[in-house]
């Protein structure tokens, strides 16, 4: 038996936007199929490896597991939905900055987790640093790289309230 599409409405990057969903659709399948946002990734399909990473309601879900008729009514962001026409956030100035990434496979799942850390802690030490990032592997090892990365938003995002 085929079970009907429902269609929901949410929040997408700050636009309003509504999409037809099967129980079964996670929420990378559909911000990838209906929106053609790939930079969520599904990687290990076990909410393991950080790539799929998306926030919803401020909050990073993993989206290989996360079902996407939980996000009607939702705020969802992407790594997409984070620079504006004018510049990148300073979490991804960051990472360019530092060179905390090689392939760019992980990145996007690192930079949403790394936003989500630093508007719950602005000012994270290494622990905070490495706890918040556990559920984050790269296979290019660019660890190093991705906790200056995190210091150097960190001091950027200070930067930008003091002006």
């Amino acid at each position: 038996m085929m079970t009907a599409a429902k269609t929901i409405s949410f929040t997408l990057n700050g636009d309003a936007v509504t999409a037809d969903v099967k129980p079964h659709h996670n929420l990378v399948e559909l911000l990838q199929g209906q929106f053609g946002l790939t930079g969520a990734r599904e990687s290990c399909g076990q909410g393991l490896c950080g790539c799929c990473t998306v926030l919803v309601n401020g909050r990073a879900v993993s989206g290989c597991l996360y079902l996407a008729h939980f996000i009607d009514g939702a705020e969802v962001i992407t790594v997409e939905g984070l620079a504006t026409r004018e510049a990148l956030d300073p979490v991804q100035e960051a990472f360019i900055e530092t060179g905390a990434f090689q392939c760019g496979y992980c990145t996007p799942g690192f930079v949403l987790m790394v936003k989500q850390l630093l508007d719950e802690h602005p000012e994270p030490d290494d622990e905070r640093i490495k706890h918040y990032l556990t559920g984050n592997l790269c296979r290019c090892a660019t660890y190093p790289q991705v906790i200056e990365a995190v210091k150097l938003a960190a001091k950027k995002r200070q930067g930008s309230k003091a002006a």
